[in-house]
């Protein structure tokens, strides 16, 4: 068992020493729901931004349910299983996808995986931290839903992205994961994604809907608008082909949209990162 107040001080001493020197951002991509292209648009993000020369790792956090390295066409030898375990070592486990991004694969259909103990967390953590100086970004690719592993995992990041569709209980879902994220874990800035729209204007209303909710309902709460994917053919077409559409079909509509918002986190988090911003690993260990 792993003694919480221990790698508590250790975490935060690591944070302190490298307060100044490191400048790696974390992402975390949630939904409420499933159905909405989440796998898909971290997939096609994390590529678009190595293609600009950032070092990308993206985690498969559905931890019991392997889903990017299908959609990537792709059979690693081995899984987050084998870490958790002791068997291999977290650098052993992740493997390599196209554009040289690197991944992290979930298990698959390993149900006692959906629902990690707190020192499990913790542990998988640690050794991200350990590893982060290699990457620029870190991106957490959630599963659907209000579990322990998504409110977990959305509280680790800097950066809490949710992304919703023009459906409606997309917007519900949205709403309800960012009220028991602020009221039970005190995560109070989000920002919003809108997916597989007609236009920017069908974006924007979608985003009016939410933040107007979350004003009235949740007056500590700060939801940001960050950008949308507009709904492509190709999309579809490059799922069945198990690759990145930015890959295939690099000039695309969603493409991009994509590219565009890669750039706007590439220029982010050129800029000097705040305190909160080092604070990542600490942070989940106050949640822990």
């Amino acid at each position: 068992m792993i003694n919480l107040g221990r790698q508590a001080e250790t975490l935060k001493k690591m944070v302190s020493e490298n307060k100044n020197s490191r400048n790696f951002k974390v992402l975390t991509v949630s939904s409420g729901k499933g159905g909405v292209g989440k796998t898909n648009l971290v997939t096609n993000l994390a590529y678009a931004l190595s293609q600009r020369g950032r070092r990308v790792l993206v985690v498969d956090a559905d931890i019991g349910l392997n889903n990017i390295d299908i959609l990537l066409g792709m059979a690693p030898k081995f899984q987050i299983q084998h870490f958790l375990s002791g068997e291999k070592s977290i650098e052993e486990v992740i493997f390599e996808g196209p554009g040289g991004i690197k991944v992290l694969p979930a298990s698959n259909g390993i149900q006692e995986l959906t629902q990690l103990e707190n020192h499990t967390k913790l542990a998988l953590l640690e050794e991200l931290d350990r590893i982060s100086d290699g990457y620029d970004f870190l991106i957490f690719d959630t599963g659907a839903g209000i579990s322990g592993n998504v409110t977990y995992f959305c509280s680790a990041a800097h950066d809490i992205i949710l992304l919703a569709t023009t459906e409606p209980t997309s917007h519900t879902d949205v709403y309800a994961l960012m009220k028991v994220l602020s009221q039970k874990y005190q995560q109070k800035r989000f920002r919003l994604l809108i997916n597989m729209v007609n236009s920017e204007n069908e974006a924007l209303d979608v985003f009016q809907r939410l933040s107007a909710v979350a004003d009235k309902f949740l007056p500590n709460v700060s939801l940001d608008y960050l950008g949308f994917v507009l709904s492509d053919p190709v999309v579809s077409k490059s799922v069945r082909q198990q690759k990145p559409f930015v890959e295939l079909y690099p000039h695309s509509k969603a493409s991009g949209c994509v590219n565009n918002l890669s750039e706007k986190l590439f220029l982010e988090r050129s800029i000097a990162p705040r305190e909160r911003e080092q604070s990542f690993f600490w942070k989940s260990v106050l949640h822990a």
